[in-house]
């Protein structure tokens, strides 16, 4: 696939740190990619950097195969969804779409681009109200459309989901993927959510301490994570003997790899979550089925795991 985006060595350095340090990138034109990592890790720093708000201290990025150094934020064919929408209060939900199209001199075809893009986002009938009479995924959409309208080739997104309440948050989160397929627009988005990450992004760079620890796919980076730091940022993990597995493939057995005693057991719902600690100390869980639930702390029992599950990193 052709890339649309890249970042060759980039580097952001600051009197105190060094918040991007080397990160390289090559993202695929009508991808939708993830930059995850925990806070500080320099993942927004690379989405301003793109975005031309920050200047990088070393290395280029380009766009098409083009640099963008030279350019000013608003020459870039790139636009910006901020994590806390930044719609203008005083204007109508269309108001608020038109405003980058009215600063672009001469689109002959804005009125269309404006209707378009409100079916698009499923804001039809919806042009006349301000952003405080609009729910929450109703605001992230006018977001999006302000964006979408200017039809860039890359759309940068920081945090966009993070400010709805986690029930809507997967359903906008659904509808984000759609958008994104049915625009066939290149998205960036910066997370710290890794389920957000994993059911979102079709390409995933992890992010440690300003450097890319790995790139992969959501089952690569999940299944097969190349360091210990992935590995337990991707989701919980045991480590026995030097070896990883997820808790979810690990079970309770009468032939089990190791014995352990139970702390305590926890219904999730979809599973049991059991608690347990070897006899010198390592602790280890185990999610099992809602029919196993019945466990009691001081239970003696055994654990194992399928070898195909169990995971080494550097």
């Amino acid at each position: 696939m052709e890339s649309v985006l890249e970042l060759r060595e980039v580097s952001k350095h600051y009197p105190t740190h060094r918040a991007v340090d080397g990160v390289s990138l090559s993202i695929e034109r009508g991808a939708l990619y993830g930059l995850l990592g925990p806070s500080g890790c320099g993942k927004t720093t690379t989405l301003r950097l793109i975005a031309g708000f920050d200047d990088p201290t070393a290395g280029d990025i380009l766009l098409n195969g083009g640099s963008l150094l030279p350019l000013k934020p608003y020459q870039r064919n790139v636009n910006t969804v901020f994590q806390s929408y930044a719609l203008f209060p005083h204007m109508t939900v269309r108001a608020n779409i038109e405003f980058g199209l009215k600063q672009r001199k001469g689109v002959a075809d804005a009125g269309v681009r404006v209707r378009r893009v409100l079916e698009l986002v499923q804001l039809a009938g919806k042009e006349s109200r301000l952003p405080a009479e609009l729910s929450g995924g109703e605001k992230q959409r006018v977001a999006l459309a302000r964006s979408l309208v200017l039809e860039p080739q890359v759309l940068l997104l920081d945090e966009p989901l993070s400010a709805l309440d986690p029930n809507l948050r997967k359903q906008v989160r659904s509808e984000l993927k759609d958008l994104q397929r049915r625009t066939g627009i290149t998205f960036v988005i910066v997370t710290h959510d890794q389920e957000e990450a994993l059911s979102l992004c079709d390409t995933i760079a992890v992010m440690n301490r300003g450097k890319v620890e790995q790139i992969g796919t959501p089952e690569d980076i999940y299944l097969r994570p190349r360091t210990r730091f992935v590995a337990e940022f991707l989701g919980a993990m045991n480590w026995y003997n030097g070896v990883g597995v997820r808790p979810e493939s690990t079970r309770v057995a009468k032939e089990g790899r190791v014995n352990v005693v139970v702390e305590s057991s926890v219904f999730l719902g979809n599973c049991v979550q059991v608690r347990t600690r070897t006899a010198d100390g390592v602790l280890l869980i185990a999610e099992v089925p809602r029919s196993e639930n019945h466990f009691v702390p001081g239970n003696e029992v055994r654990l194992t795991w399928d070898s195909s599950d169990e995971i080494v990193v550097n």
